[in-house]
C-alpha cells in the first residue's frame, strides 16, 4: 500500500480533514520526493503537493500520489498555499506543531484569516515508525556498508593514528559505495571516551586506550547507526570487567525486547544489569532511539517515555558507561521488532576486541 494511501486512511478515521505536512522526512515518506523544499496538503480523498520551480519536473517524476503545483518568482509559497486552500474550500487546516514556527503561522493566518489553523503532532511520525519490508531492507543495506567500513577502520588504528584521521578515512570509504555519513562520526580514544558525544580531535591513540567508534551511513534515504568499543593493545582487568557487564546488559535487552513491552521496561533492564557492577550511575542517556529516514527518528527507549514496543519498529539498542578520568564504552546494534521478539539488522562482532599495538 502506498504510504500516501496509509496517511489518507489514517485521516479518514481521525478528526483531521486536511493536514499540511512540512517536515521533509515526512514528505519523503508520504510522496517519495527527494528534493529539499516542499509541502504536502493531504485530505482523506485528495490533496496537493507544493514545491518551487526548481523541483517542478523532479516532483512530477517522483510524486505520483498527489497532483503537483509549483510556484515561481514573484509568486511565493504562501500565495500558492492560499490559492490551493481556497480552491479546495478548506476552512480548518492542521499543521505539525513541532515543525512550524510561530512566525510562519502568523504569516499564514494573515493571508488566510478565515481559516482555522490547528496544531497537532504530525501523524506521519507515528505511521513511519512501522517500517515496510522495503524500508527494513534499505536500513539493513546501510548497516552492511557501515560494518564493512568499521572492519576497515579497525585495521587503520596504529600508534600515532589520530581520531580525526579515522573520521577522514571513513568519509573516503563511503564515496565509491554511493553512501554518505548519517551523522558526524564519534571516534574517540582514551579518557575522551568518557564523553558520549565527543568531537573527534587530534589526539593520537595510545596503548591501553578504549576506542569508541560510533558511525552510520545514509543509503537510499535510510540510515544505520552502529557503535563498537575496542581496546588498543591489551585490556586491563577493569576494562574487561566493565565491558563484559556492558555486553551482558546489551545482549539481555536484545534477547528480551518484544511487542507489548514498554520502552521503560527494556531501559530499566539495562540499568538493572549494569548496577550489578555499580555502572548504572555512569549510564546517563536512554537505551535507544528510533531509526529510519532520520538517524534519531521517531521514538525513544528511555526511563522517562512511555513508549509502546510494536512489530516493525526499528530501534537502536545502545547502553554505555562513561567514567571521568577512566573512559567509557558503548555497544550499539540496530534491531527490528518481530512478532516474537526482534531481528538483528547488524552483525558485527561484540566480544571485546584487542587491536594489535
Amino acid at each position: 500500500m502506498p504510504n500516501c494511501t496509509r496517511l489518507r486512511n489514517f485521516l479518514e478515521t481521525s478528526s483531521i480533514r486536511a493536514m499540511l505536512i512540512t517536515s521533509m522526512p515526512s514528505i519523503r515518506w508520504a510522496t517519495n520526493f527527494t528534493g529539499s523544499f516542499a509541502a504536502a496538503l493531504v485530505t482523506p480523498s485528495g490533496g496537493c503537493f507544493i514545491t518551487d520551480s526548481r523541483y517542478r519536473i523532479q516532483a512530477q517524476d517522483e510524486c505520483l500520489s498527489l497532483p503537483v503545483r509549483s510556484f515561481a518568482s514573484p509568486q511565493s509559497f504562501e500565495e500558492l498555499l492560499k490559492d490551493v486552500v481556497r480552491q479546495d474550500k478548506i476552512c480548518r487546516l492542521h499543521f505539525d506543531k513541532n515543525h512550524v514556527t510561530v512566525a510562519t503561522i502568523a504569516k499564514w493566518q494573515e493571508l488566510l484569516p478565515d481559516v482555522d489553523f490547528v496544531p497537532v503532532s504530525d501523524p506521519v511520525d507515528a505511521l513511519r515508525m512501522h517500517k515496510t519490508d522495503e524500508e527494513i531492507a534499505k536500513i539493513q543495506a546501510a548497516c552492511r556498508i557501515t560494518e564493512q567500513c568499521l572492519e576497515r577502520l579497525l585495521t587503520l588504528v596504529k600508534p600515532g593514528t589520530t581520531e580525526q584521521q579515522l573520521v577522514w578515512a571513513f568519509e573516503d570509504m563511503l564515496r565509491p559505495l554511493g553512501a554518505s555519513m548519517a551523522f558526524p562520526p564519534i571516534i574517540v580514544g582514551g579518557p575522551r571516551t568518557a564523553r558520549p558525544h565527543a568531537t573527534p580531535g587530534t589526539r593520537a591513540f595510545e596503548f591501553g586506550d578504549f576506542i569508541t567508534i560510533d558511525i552510520g551511513v545514509r543509503l537510499d534515504g535510510y540510515c544505520s547507526d552502529i557503535t563498537r568499543t575496542v581496546v588498543f593493545g591489551e585490556a586491563s582487568s577493569r576494562q574487561r570487567m566493565y565491558y563484559e557487564q556492558l555486553l551482558k546488559a546489551q545482549v539481555a535487552c536484545i534477547d528480551r525486547i518484544k511487542p507489548g513491552m514498554k520502552g521503560k521496561e527494556i531501559d530499566s533492564l539495562a540499568r538493572e544489569i549494569l548496577n550489578e557492577k555499580d555502572l548504572g550511575q555512569f549510564f546517563g542517556h536512554g537505551l535507544g532511539h528510533g531509526l529510519g529516514a532520520l538517524v534519531h527518528d521517531t521514538g525513544r527507549l528511555s526511563s522517562s517515555i512511555d513508549q509502546d514496543i510494536e512489530v516493525r519498529q526499528v530501534w537502536t539498542i545502545e547502553p554505555g558507561f562513561y567514567i571521568d578520568g577512566f573512559g567509557g564504552a558503548r555497544i550499539e546494534d540496530d534491531i527490528v521488532i518481530a512478532p516474537e521478539g526482534c531481528n538483528l539488522l547488524t552483525s558485527f562482532p561484540k566480544h571485546l576486541i584487542e587491536l594489535p599495538y
